[in-house]
């Protein structure tokens, strides 16, 4: 009999593949060689020079096909002098894995793929199963997840239900499941205005009080107070920059950037349009303009608590003992693409030390995602 795969092995060989966005390191290859092992029929579905890997095991265009997705980059090292331990070197030790990626989240693809095959080996299902895996979810996105879903549009390629392996558990193994996400905007606001001699005020259009009074005005407005499932929108200030090294100048133009992570009472259209229209409250009269270069990250979406939510709890209550919080809570992840395809929801390890310097995973932690998703499997077939 074949000997089980052991998902904390998978991931140090993960761990050992320098996959830094946008390079793919050797990761996907060896879950190539592994899945196609299993009998998953693979297909690279690299676009643009981003690598990316699709396995299904079953057949094509099955009405029962459960998916997982996940990413093999990693962000960047930063110093790595500030390391104790080889960032790539996926050392063992204090009851941890130790290295970039450990916890975001070639875990959590390696127990999802050896949950996968030890399943199609053991108990083959009436469906199929499908791996979508990126090396690109930590960079730009657009060539990664998305450019799996087009590739399987076109192959008439689906799956009925997916999750996504990112960690989300903050502080407990099997406390949070994510079923939703806030969006996430970004706006680069750019107020111009004319150069002048701080001395002489009025021969110049200063851009900054009317930025300042526009930023103001953005900050303290409310943009709700939550709903059911989402808590209230948020929007940060990040930046200010003039640029400006001289005390006795009227800059001609100022920048600042906001980011909004907003629920499902909103848009990313009705956000814009907003920001344009407190804009041209702020310039009127003024004679300065207000330019916005607004980019939207992801929509806002949820995946309502029902059958794919009430197997994951089932799962992981079974092998974590503890029932887990139904959330949105977070920032994004590439399950804002899956939604558009099929119900997804995500669930993960405990994230506390992901993109730190001497990232790591729990061990213990590692076998008990791999039985979760072991049994989901096992309940979705049943």
């Amino acid at each position: 009999m074949t000997k089980p795969v052991c998902p904390v092995d998978l991931t140090a060989e993960l761990i050992r593949c320098p996959s830094v966005t946008p390079e793919e390191g050797g990761a996907l290859v060896a879950l190539e060689a592994l899945l196609s092992g299993a009998g998953f029929h693979c297909t690279r579905v690299d676009r643009n020079g981003t690598p990316n890997l699709f396995a299904r095991w079953g057949s094509k265009g099955n009405p029962k096909t459960f998916g997982f997705n996940g990413h093999t980059d990693v962000v960047p090292l930063g110093n790595p002098d500030d390391w104790t331990r080889a960032p790539f070197g996926a050392e063992r030790a204090e009851g941890r894995i130790w290295g970039r990626g450990a916890c975001d989240m070639k875990s959590g693809v390696a127990a999802f793929a050896a949950a996968a095959v030890d399943f199609v080996r053991v108990t083959p299902p009436d469906g199929a199963v499908v791996l979508t895996i990126t090396g690109d979810e930590e960079g730009p996105g657009r060539d990664g997840t998305i450019a799996i879903l087009d590739w399987m549009a076109e192959q008439a390629e689906a799956m009925s239900a997916c999750i996504v392996g990112e960690p989300t558990c903050p502080e407990t193994m099997g406390e949070m499941i994510k079923i939703g996400r806030r969006g996430s905007m970004t706006a680069h606001v750019t107020a111009k205005g004319k150069q002048g001699h701080a001395a002489y005020p009025h021969r110049a259009r200063n851009p900054l009080p009317v930025l300042v009074a526009y930023l103001d005005r953005l900050a303290r407005h409310e943009l709700d107070r939550g709903t059911e499932h989402f808590d209230p929108s948020t929007l940060a200030l990040t930046t200010i920059d003039v640029g400006n090294p001289a005390s006795n100048v009227i800059p001609a133009a100022a920048r600042a950037t906001l980011n909004i992570r907003f629920n499902d009472l909103h848009s990313g259209a009705s956000l814009t349009a907003w920001l344009k229209g407190e804009a041209e409250k702020a310039s009127k009269d003024s004679g300065i303009s207000l330019d916005l270069d607004v980019h939207i990250s992801g929509e806002s979406f949820l995946t309502p608590p029902g059958p794919l939510s009430d197997l994951v709890a089932s799962a992981v209550q079974a092998e974590c003992g503890i029932a887990p919080v139904l959330s949105t809570s977070g920032g994004t992840s590439d399950a804002r693409f899956i939604k558009d395809h099929c119900p997804v929801v995500e669930f993960g390890l405990v994230g506390t030390s992901m993109h730190q310097v001497d990232e790591f995973a729990e061990i213990e932690q590692i076998h008990q995602l791999k039985a979760v998703y072991s049994r989901i499997l096992q309940g979705y077939f049943a």
